[in-house]
């Protein structure tokens, strides 16, 4: 086998491949680490768990801690008496309870309608705790509703398979990044990484992979990202079997500018021996139309058979 040109020893994901096929990188670009042993409170991050969580868990952390406080202060107004809360109609305890409940919704919210108002210092401590309260719990509500939206983020999607596919007189690895959506990408640059495990070692070497083309300026097409395999390429004569007994990761990376936030934006992805199909080829998707150009998005997948090279 030729020379093959390495560039780095780790990435940072360690060199030992204890287990085969671990994965370094998930295809949603978040790392395959666990952390054990770390105390709890070194542990929390309640500002990244709340921009980083699904939209649906966010706004149900926010209306579940908006029930439990007016609940804790229903039952505060409940225990020293809601007889001291001018308005109160209530016929029984429950009644009693939530008119306290709203009287609570109320006033941490600072709108307060009138017909309940506190009355003597234990109703009127307690008001005054709760909107004070309010107003700081809002505020950091808005300032992470106002990070969710300001935090640079990327939508670019991945075809799920890699390729290896004629490229000119030889053959290439190749893979499809597009940006669904319609906020424009510029300056794009990507990098790929192979993670081989070394030959009888748990040891495992990182190949920066020479790229057909690692940097565009604009992106509003569909994007195929090939790795010739030269005489130089760690891939050159390699097999699918080869790929799979050296637990073969690439390892990809993409930068680019976002014209929309005016911030740079980050994807990662990755793609194991058993996602690459070999001897096919990523059909064509681009028509024009209208004295235009219509991208198939949902073709971004789609191969057909190809004869390699020899």
């Amino acid at each position: 086998m030729a020379k093959q040109k390495r560039k780095f020893n780790d990435l940072g994901l360690g060199t030992k491949n204890d287990v085969g096929g671990y994965r370094a990188l998930n295809k949603d670009g978040t790392f395959n680490v666990k952390k054990i042993n770390v105390p709890f409170f070194e542990r929390l991050n309640f500002f990244h768990s709340l921009i980083t969580m699904s939209w649906s868990r966010f706004f149900g952390c926010i209306l579940l801690g908006y029930f439990v406080i007016n609940t804790v202060f229903a039952s505060i107004y409940t225990l020293i008496g809601v007889e001291n809360l001018t308005g109160i109609e209530a016929a029984n305890g429950f009644d009693e309870f939530m008119e306290g409940f709203f009287f609570s919704a109320q006033t941490i919210t600072t709108l307060g309608y009138g017909r309940v108002a506190p009355m003597g210092y234990p109703a009127n401590i307690v008001a005054a705790i709760e909107s004070m309260l309010g107003l700081l719990g809002f505020a950091l509500a808005t300032g992470v509703l106002y990070g969710r939206f300001s935090r640079p983020s990327s939508k670019i999607r991945y075809s799920q398979h890699a390729v290896i596919a004629p490229y000119q007189q030889i053959n290439g690895f190749m893979f499809r990044v597009t940006n669904p959506q319609n906020n424009q990408l510029l300056e794009m640059e990507v990098q790929i990484n192979l993670a081989m495990q070394r030959d009888n070692s748990e040891l495992r070497d990182f190949f920066a992979l020479d790229l057909e083309r690692k940097y565009v300026a604009f992106m509003p097409y569909m994007w195929t990202i090939v790795h010739p395999i030269s005489e130089s390429s760690p891939l050159f004569k390699m097999s699918p079997g080869d790929l799979a007994k050296k637990d073969a990761e690439f390892i990809i990376a993409i930068k680019a500018f976002d014209e929309s936030s005016s911030q740079t934006v980050y994807s990662r992805s990755s793609y194991k021996a058993d996602e690459i199909k070999w001897g096919e080829k990523f059909v064509y998707t681009v028509k024009r139309e209208n004295d235009g150009l219509t991208i198939d998005v949902g073709k971004i997948d789609t191969t057909e058979k190809a004869t390699l090279n020899p």
